[in-house]
């Protein structure tokens, strides 16, 4: 595989209208799940990926399995629990990031939060390039906590670890316990970080900086800070990483596991997009990240793939939103810093060759 993801997903219900959860009369069925939505983007970008996970064996976890390997997805390594439901949440169609939105979870007991080390294939997690995991995981219990304590660990021969924080604040009512995910991060090769999230869960405050001195271990971090954009921190040779890079060189003020190796900064500005819904943009940005780091692409265009991609997902109402093409995406990505500037992106964009909403490179 190139890319295997372990966590929890769950049928997600959303509503048919705009209103609050006491007001809404009816909801469509879709599914949800942070490292299932990476694995199901990076299929459709052309990847062969595994999710590894536990469902109950009742409808919703047919339904889970069904959906997820539609997408293209290996789904042989998920497990069936017979004693424990699969999770389901509601939530209203509001963003995330107003106080209208609304998100009801039943997930307590689930299959997914029985997943550890001993029931866990661990030769089907590491069978691949790429692992992928989230701090989601982390938060449904202690067994999984100790799972993902297990998978990053220093192992010789090992895929590259890949971790999203993925903060959420109702999965850790006790916020001092949420220092296990900075644990964790130092423990992975590839760090995925919003601006926000270390704030809220750590207290790092003072951007990108002063979250590389909290987390210097990870070979790279990428700190995402909304609309703005995203700056990746690289240890070692930046091939591409283009003429606007600060370089960064042993003697510098910086922390100390960086003594000793160069270690290069880059920041690319996200394109305008006409926001539908956040949900599911974060894994979204991973999955085309993932995508360009397993192509070999210079840092640059890897923070260019990830906002392609958190792009589509934002466009769209879903949690899951298929990505632009690759011949699309390579085009857009290729674009020089004054057209990449004049992108603007609106519903719809990634199934048309060129988007009235793309900015005429020329």
């Amino acid at each position: 595989m190139d890319v295997v993801t372990l966590g929890e997903s769950m049928v997600t219900f959303v509503p048919t209208r705009p209103g609050r959860l006491a007001d809404v009369p009816s909801f469509d069925r879709a599914i949800g799940g942070a490292e299932s939505n990476v694995a199901c983007a990076l299929a459709a970008l052309g990847h062969a990926t595994r999710w590894v996970s536990r469902v109950g064996a009742d409808g919703f976890g047919d339904h889970l399995l069904a959906r997820i390997a539609d997408h293209g997805v290996d789904v042989s390594a998920v497990h069936r629990d017979p004693a424990r439901p699969t999770g389901i949440y509601f939530r209203t169609g509001a963003d995330r990031a107003t106080g209208a939105h609304e998100v009801v979870y039943y997930r307590a007991g689930s299959a997914a939060s029985a997943m550890s080390v001993a029931d866990v294939d661990t030769a089907a997690v590491r069978a691949c390039r790429v692992l992928h995991l989230s701090g989601i995981t982390a938060a449904l219990s202690p067994q999984c906590r100790e799972l993902l304590w297990h998978l990053t660990a220093p192992r010789a021969g090992g895929p590259l670890i890949s971790f999203d924080v993925n903060f959420r604040p109702a999965l850790w009512p006790e916020r001092g316990e949420a220092a296990v995910l900075l644990e964790l991060a130092r423990r992975a090769d590839l760090v995925f970080v919003g601006v926000d999230e270390a704030e809220e869960a750590w207290g790092v405050t003072g951007g990108a900086e002063a979250i590389r001195e909290a987390l210097p271990e990870p070979e790279v971090l990428v700190v995402k800070d909304g609309e703005r954009g995203a700056t990746a921190f690289a240890r070692g040779p930046l091939e591409g990483a283009g003429a606007d890079t600060d370089t960064v060189t042993p003697g510098a003020p910086e922390p100390a596991a960086t003594v000793g190796a160069v270690t290069h900064r880059v920041f690319e500005p996200a394109p305008r997009v006409h926001v539908v819904s956040t949900i599911g943009a974060g894994d979204a940005f991973a999955a085309g990240f993932l995508s360009a780091t397993l192509r070999g692409l210079p840092v640059r265009q890897r923070l260019r793939y990830g906002h392609l991609a958190a792009a589509a997902a934002l466009t769209a109402p879903t949690d899951l939103a298929a990505p632009p093409g690759r011949g699309h995406a390579d085009r857009l990505v290729a674009l020089d810093a004054p057209a990449w500037g004049r992108l603007r992106l609106a519903p719809g964009w990634t199934q048309a060759e060129r988007a009235p909403e793309e900015a005429n490179p020329t």
